[in-house]
């Protein structure tokens, strides 16, 4: 930073100095860097320093906003008011330049996505952001907003109109002087750069005030758009980070800097992704806030059709048919995607066509507006001309998806056909748009457009000749797209299928003037035949709109059959449209997951919910159609009676036999007595109800369920269990694992579960961690596993407040319990002393175990001696979990050597390279290059 503020900054002001007037200032100079408290310089290195010599010692020795402040005030001190002043007045003179380039630029951009203004329609969003980038006066660290939405809701035109008011002066007033954007899928053409560049690349004129702009970091916010188009790497330290604004670096190391402040610390930042980028990202970044973007409400969409239609009976008219077409509304959520279906509805209406047809699937929707790109009005035809732009276009978007670009160059629209002279008429109907970067780089409209296009490509008789070797087989882009391996695609797998249609196929046939390539739907139904592979994972949901798209029942039925495995997450109404269409068309299945979060439950108008419901009746229907179901997992669900109700109908008609129940996260606003129902009517192997709520009387009803298993007469009194509960449960079962983690189960919990554990002889595996077991709770369950006819051989209690207290009561089962082999302690407080009467216990004779978790329990070097003797003196314990915990260098080396010995049956030491010093690290690498029982983690 020296040289930028040496040569730019401080030099200027210090030249209207005389020699008198210099040498009072750097007098005052070393007096206010006392008082100010800031690193000192000696006084013989000011005295004789020049101009430049002294810019280059005060940002030295000071931080850029405190050399400014600091020069600021001896100028002042020595009465040069006139220096301050100017400054001033060009800092602000410069602010507003920016300002009025930045609101000319965005609006103009606006302005060719959108007939009509929007910038009112994020009112709550402008408002919501800066409450959240202006901290309250007690919080001086600087804020780092996440933006998280889905791919191509609208985050990009927010984050526009945001600047766009913070132009005006309408947001953020006094809080920031510059706002900057970057849009990763820009700046990673850029591959080398520095911040002073990328800033340089927004500012009007060639020459921008950098120093400025820089003076005041405080006053900065960087908005970083589109994170999932930047590959991060998370292994690198923060050491290796740039803390250098001139310095050039790798773009995202240069952006990972500023994600990780490393780089202006004190400038704030508001930063968006998709969901999947934020899970990726969310523990990396340190952000202080995070909002989800949903895009346009209700009023907004219907805001836009009237300022849209001049006529306000046709723009009720095309609100209303959007309003009740669920698919037609979710779509519109998106602000381009909504101005693309009220326009085609507005051409389509003034055409005094039916709108219906062009809004059946969201395939068709882009068909009719691209090609109305292409034709002029009253022309039923393109020209030869259209037909070569769009086959460009085509070639581009597929190069695009390939090559993970969506900003061309003048060469590469050539190269893909596309001539120079075409250019300003795909600019002047919109498909195109220049680049921010660049006036001789272009972008299509927006990510979707270029999907579509991308997906016509494989219709057109000259696919096979494209002139880049990158792109390749269909097949591999649908995989990429399934299994998301790019989650910034939006709707590429939908169009693939939906291009497929009949009627879209007509279309395009239409359009182009030839038969289409018939090669790409025996391609996809060869492509199937890889589905049938249970490795092989797609997203379900992603899966289903791709054939919902395509509407063909036969290829849809196969597809189905494909898959036994099926994961449906429906969010929204109209998932529940395309579970229920796909589900209906499958028999194969064997495994079903459910996750509808709340939609069930929300509180709408009556003909809505009814709605929904007879959709929830269409996909429950699959265990009528499909017998050889034998998972059900449940989860991220809330119930309330008469949605579980049909749920449960169509379970106890069917003739699926049920081994694997699992309830993950569920919410129950009804009795559960229908759901106990159902775990006492199957001989199931394994009972999940992890993160589901267990009440006392859901524990007493359950166990009794568990009681009643073996046929057994003994348990509770009938007096002891509610009335209903008394006919529930007789039938034989056989469960083998059960999973009660994070149930929130009570104290009272532990004693119905100690009897179950005493009297079941089917439950072999049992957890329930993250509960509020305690010690005193966990004393309970000790003794029912002392029992000499205990059959129990995993239990899990991690995170359940055990102490070393309660390893005494396990010690205790240890050497009394053949059976136990599992037993998983981790994230429980056990320290040193806990695990020297475990260990004691493990060498007991009796004692079977094989797999022992101790991960985070607070233990030192001091354990390791007990530990290293069982290594030896136990023959069944196989694996030990140490990670998490701080176990000092001679410790490891007493582990390593009991590992080494010829009479350990240890066969994996688990530990976490992370977890140690430098020495003992090295040792540990060394170690373990010998070992092959030794198992080093390398990160967290």
């Amino acid at each position: 930073m020296a040289s930028l503020f040496s040569d730019f900054g401080f030099m200027w002001y210090w030249k209207e100095l005389n020699k008198v007037e210099f040498m009072k200032f750097k007098e005052l100079l070393i007096l206010e860097i006392l008082q100010m408290g800031l690193k000192q310089i000696s006084w013989t290195e000011v005295k004789n320093a020049s101009r430049e010599d002294l810019a280059i010692l005060l940002v030295k020795y000071c931080e850029g906003k405190q050399a400014w402040d600091t020069t600021f005030k001896v100028l002042q001190k020595i009465s040069r008011h006139d220096l301050t002043e100017r400054a001033t007045g060009e800092i602000a003179a410069h602010a507003n330049i920016y300002r009025a380039h930045l609101k000319k630029k965005l609006t103009r951009d606006c302005s060719r996505k959108f007939s009509i203004s929007i910038q009112n329609f994020f009112q709550d969003e402008y408002d919501h952001l800066e409450n959240l980038l202006i901290p309250k006066v007690t919080e001086e660290k600087p804020q780092l907003v996440f933006l998280k939405g889905i791919a191509g809701i609208g985050k990009t035109i927010l984050l526009k109109n945001l600047m766009i008011v913070w132009s005006e002066g309408l947001v953020f007033q006094n809080k920031f002087s510059y706002i900057f954007y970057f849009c990763c899928q820009d700046v990673k053409q850029l591959k080398t750069t520095s911040l002073t560049e990328l800033i340089s690349r927004e500012w009007p004129s060639s020459s921008a005030p950098i120093e400025e702009i820089l003076s005041q970091p405080e006053k900065l916010l960087f908005i970083i758009d589109s994170l999932e188009g930047m590959e991060w790497d998370f292994t690198k330290q923060e050491s290796e980070l740039c803390d250098n604004c001139l310095e050039k670096q790798p773009v995202n190391v240069l952006l990972s800097s500023l994600l990780k402040k490393k780089i202006l610390p004190e400038s704030s930042l508001l930063i968006s992704a998709t969901f999947e980028t934020f899970e990726e990202l969310k523990d990396w970044i340190e952000y202080t806030n995070v909002r989800t973007i949903t895009g346009f409400k209700e009023s907004n969409i219907k805001m836009y059709f009237h300022s849209l239609f001049q006529d306000r009976n046709r723009a009720l008219e095309a609100f209303s048919f959007v309003r009740e077409n669920e698919q037609l509304f979710t779509l519109c959520q998106a602000p381009v995607i909504c101005c693309m279906v009220a326009t085609c509805l507005k051409n389509e209406i003034e055409k005094g066509k039916d709108p219906v047809s062009i809004c059946r699937r969201t395939t068709s929707l882009y068909t009719t507006h691209i090609f109305n790109l292409f034709i002029p009005p009253n022309v039923q035809y393109p020209s030869k001309k259209s037909q070569d732009q769009l086959q460009g276009l085509c070639f581009l978007a597929v190069e695009g998806m390939w090559t993970d670009i969506s900003v061309f160059s003048e060469e590469t629209l050539r190269r893909n056909g596309i001539l120079d002279s075409d250019i300003p008429t795909l600019l002047d109907i919109g498909i195109l748009e220049q680049s921010r970067e660049s006036q001789n780089s272009y972008i299509f409209f927006h990510p979707s457009v270029q999907e579509f296009c991308a997906a016509m490509f494989y219709l057109l008789q000259t696919h096979m000749n494209h002139p880049s070797p990158d792109v390749l087989h269909v097949e591999k882009l649908l995989f990429s797209f399934l299994k998301e391996v790019n989650t910034q695609w939006i709707f590429l797998g939908r169009f693939i299928f939906g291009l497929l249609n009949e009627l879209e196929h007509e279309k395009l046939e239409a359009f182009f003037g030839y038969q289409l390539s018939q090669q790409l739907k025996q391609e996809l139904f060869e492509w199937l035949e890889l589905l049938l592979d249970p490795e092989v994972k797609v997203n379900t949901m992603k899966f289903f709109y791709c054939l919902f798209e395509m509407e063909e029942e036969v290829f849809v039925q196969s597809a189905m059959n494909c898959r036994e495995e099926i994961d449906v997450v429906a969010k929204d109404y109209y998932d529940f449209i395309v579970a229920a269409y796909c589900l209906n068309h499958g028999s194969a299945l064997r495994d079903l997951s459910i996750s509808t979060q709340n939609v069930l439950n929300e509180k709408l108008n009556q003909r809505y919910m009814e709605n929904l419901l007879m959709l929830w009746h269409n996909i429950c229907s699959v265990f009528a159609r499909n017998k050889d179901i034998h998972i059900l997992q449940m989860k991220d669900t809330i119930f309330n009676e008469p949605v579980f109700q049909i749920l449960y109908n169509y379970l106890k008609n069917s003739s699926c036999i049920l081994e694997v129940l699992v309830a993950n996260d569920v919410s129950f606003l009804c009795d559960k007595y229908l759901f106990f129902d159902l775990i006492q009517s199957y001989n199931l192997e394994l009972l999940d109800l992890s993160g589901t709520f267990l009440s006392h009387s859901d524990v007493v009803i359950l166990s009794f369920n568990l009681w009643t298993c073996n046929g057994l007469s003994t348990g509770p009194s009938q007096n002891a269990m509610p009335m209903r509960s008394l006919t529930l449960f007789h039938t034989e079962c056989a469960s083998l694992l059960i999973l009660l983690a994070n149930c929130s189960l009570s104290e009272q919990s532990w004693k119905y579960i100690s009897d179950v554990l005493c009297q079941n002889k089917t439950l072999r595996h049992l957890d329930i961690s993250s509960n509020d077991l305690k010690d005193e709770g966990l004393k309970v369950l000790c003794k029912a596993l002392t029992l000499p006819d205990s059959v129990l051989l995993t239990l899990s209690v991690k995170a359940c407040f055990i102490t070393t207290v309660g390893c005494q009561y396990l010690a205790e089962v240890l050497r009394n319990n053949h059976k136990l082999m599992f037993l998983t302690l981790s994230e429980n407080k056990l320290e040193d002393s806990g695990v020297k009467l475990l260990c004691d216990a493990i060498k007991h004779p009796r004692c079977q175990l094989a797999q022992l978790d101790l991960e985070a329990c607070e233990l030192t070097g001091a354990c390791c001696e007990d530990l290293a003797s069982t290594f030896t003196q136990c023959k069944t314990l196989g694996w030990i979990n140490l990670v998490k915990n701080a176990l000092d260098f001679n410790g490891l080396v007493v582990l390593c050597k009991a590992l080494k010995q010829k009479t350990s049956n240890l066969k994996e030491l688990r530990l976490r390279i992370t977890d140690f010093d430098n020495k003992s690290q090295t040792f540990l690498l060394s170690e373990e290059k010998g070992n092959k029982f030794l198992n080093i983690e390398n990160d967290e």
